[in-house]
């Protein structure tokens, strides 16, 4: 052992392989705090006017942020090489780094003005290499923290809702910013909109197309898919992944991704966010194939529009990048258009444990149907796949779409859908019937509905989309449990049961709970909005309230006509809506200590 310790002290390698683990630590910290500076800098950068001696700074900056970056992660790279087994998130890290190396040979390559270089060439001398290290090292670094906040101390409710204040207060200071508006906008309107995206609603009180620059809408469309999934599974995705899951995070995420095995949750992390993106691209592949009859002097941004429509969609977030949104003349008519984005909107309505759960019930069929074929029996016994609540989801979105498409079909079929054909008029009753959903896309004038169909509006939107998805409402489980309780009332049962099993009364007790809480904040958000503009008809308030408060984002058109004090309103009502009152009321509240006591009970007249 001191012949060991003599030969670190004589030996200058061997004495800093010695001290790696502080020199990590070091450059951990060092990493952050420098992308954090460069990040704040590429925000001035993009959203402010600048003179030209400033973007040469900026252009030097950049430079010296990447050669520092690049030194700082080789190093730490080349300290952790050891635990490449433990951590295969290092072979990312190596991929950077060479990703880099390849950058600097090509600047020096044109720096020597070789006039033969290629596209790909110039691509790595350009500064969008330096952003995406930037945004990179920032993400990966500030992931690593937010492991530090799964701690008992914080209640998986208070840390879900300050996520969401948090995002609004960003979104908002983002879209302050000079160069995210052509004329800028008011402090309120940019709180609105940022409220709206982060909590996937879509009501605007101004029009994206034409107020927000691409700058402007870019961010927008961030706001929509870190509010749609969550900056916590982003964050934890991130953390977990470049620096390893512990015991006590994964105990504080299990009740926040609604998964009962411990062993599961990184895998569940990496699911979610693998998915929504596969999902999203592959949506965006089918709306701009969808763009093809389009010209290009109508649609010049097919690659925007494909991705804005497809995150929009999935997210349910109801933005658009059309001033009309689909009722636009352009795409009105386009069926596969409406047809996709529907889809995306069920997708991710549906939620991810009810797609995790189909997938595997369809992957043990399609086995099942292949061993048939094979003439292969299996007498290994498995048990059902389909759990209740899969059951209950998908059942009662079914009835939903169903009886909503036909309702519609009906009711506008000499009104918003007497332009169509009749494959036309059965696309567009289909579209009608999800959209409610907590999507808020429109493909005819909202305006025109006859009062049954708004009723029809009404009702679907309080519904909303189903638990642990991104959807908003009192959700599908919630509205279908509470039918089963009446009907087990009705016909004398003291519990309430499905499919061969009984539904836990904490369970029929919560549904209750977010339906009284759902109607007094629809309730009294109707009554503080007819209260500060009584010039508004009381059926258009009613009907944008319910849309923001289950985060679906249709309107009449009065968004735009809301006073500051009615835009608040919204904007509180959405936010309650989005995180759930008794989400919130769960985390204000301190749980009791002990239940080991019972008083005597009586009787209450209920009817």
């Amino acid at each position: 052992m001191k012949n060991k310790q003599d030969r670190i002290k004589h030996s200058p390698t061997l004495a800093i392989l010695g001290q790696s683990p502080r020199i990590v630590s070091f450059l951990d910290s060092f990493l952050l705090y420098f992308s954090s500076f460069g990040l704040l800098l590429f925000l001035y950068d993009i959203g402010f006017e600048k003179e030209e001696s400033s973007s040469t700074l900026l252009h030097y900056f950049y430079h010296a942020f990447f050669l520092t970056v690049l030194g700082s992660l080789g190093v730490r790279t080349y300290l952790m090489r050891k635990e490449l087994s433990r951590r295969p998130s290092l072979i990312f890290e190596g991929l950077l780094l060479s990703f880099m190396a390849v950058a600097v040979i090509a600047r020096f390559i044109l720096k020597n003005q070789i006039t033969s270089a290629s596209t790909l060439l110039r691509f790595f001398d350009s500064e969008q290499v330096i952003y995406f290290v930037i945004f990179y090292v920032f993400l990966v670094e500030i992931s690593k923290k937010t492991l530090l906040f799964y701690r008992p101390s914080f209640h998986p409710a208070q840390l879900f809702i300050l996520s969401f204040v948090f995002l609004v207060a960003v979104g908002t200071g983002l879209l302050l910013l000079p160069q995210a508006t052509y004329e800028g906008i008011s402090f309120i309107d940019a709180v609105f909109t940022a409220t709206s995206a982060v909590c996937v609603t879509g009501l605007i009180t101004l029009d994206t197309a034409t107020v927000f620059t691409p700058t402007g809408k870019v961010m927008i469309l961030i706001l929509i898919q870190v509010g749609g999934l969550g900056i916590m599974t982003f964050a934890s995705f991130f953390g977990i992944f470049f620096k390893g899951s512990s015991l006590q995070s994964s105990l504080f995420m299990r009740d926040w991704l609604n998964e009962d095995n411990l062993s599961q949750i990184t895998r569940t992390l990496f699911k979610i966010v693998t998915i929504t993106l596969g999902i999203e691209l592959l949506g965006a592949g089918l709306i701009y194939l969808c763009l093809e009859p389009l010209s290009s002097e109508l649609m010049p941004d097919r690659i925007s529009f494909s991705l804005f429509h497809a995150v929009s969609a999935f997210c349910n977030a109801g933005f658009s990048t059309l001033s009309m949104g689909l009722y636009d003349p352009m795409i009105r008519f386009n069926y596969p258009l409406q047809l996709v984005i529907a889809f995306l909107v069920i997708m991710g309505g549906l939620g991810f444990p009810i797609v995790f759960n189909l997938y595997r019930f369809v992957r043990q069929l399609f086995l099942r149907l292949y061993n048939r074929f094979r003439n292969q029996r299996t007498v290994k016994h498995t048990p059902r796949v389909l759990n209740v609540n899969t059951l209950l989801v998908t059942i009662t979105t079914l009835v939903l779409l169903v009886v909503g498409m036909v309702l519609y079909f009906l009711l506008e079929y000499n009104n918003t859908l007497a332009e169509h054909t009749l494959a036309g008029k059965i696309v567009g009753a289909f579209f009608g019937s999800v959209t409610p959903r907590t999507a808020g896309f429109n493909t005819v004038d909202m305006a025109a509905l006859t009062a049954p169909t708004v009723l029809l509006y009404l009702l679907l939107m309080w519904i909303g989309a189903s638990p642990a998805s991104v959807g908003g409402g009192i959700k599908t489980t919630t509205f279908a449990v509470a039918i089963l309780n009446i009907i087990s009332l009705a016909r004398g049962k003291d519990r309430v049961e499905v499919f061969r099993r009984e539904i836990e009364q904490e369970s029929v007790y919560k549904a209750f709970a977010i339906i009284l809480l759902s109607l007094l904040v629809i309730g009294l958000s109707v009554f503080l909005v007819t209260l500060f503009d009584p010039q508004l008809g009381l059926a258009a308030v009613a009907f944008e309230c319910f849309s923001g408060f289950s985060t679906v984002g249709l309107s009449v058109g009065i968004t735009s006509l809301l006073s500051t004090p009615s835009k608040v309103v919204l904007i509180v009502t959405m936010f309650l809506g989005r995180v759930g009152t008794l989400t919130l009321i769960i985390g204000l509240l301190r749980k009791v200590s002990t239940l080991r006591y019972r008083y005597p009970t009586e009787t209450i007249i209920i009817t």
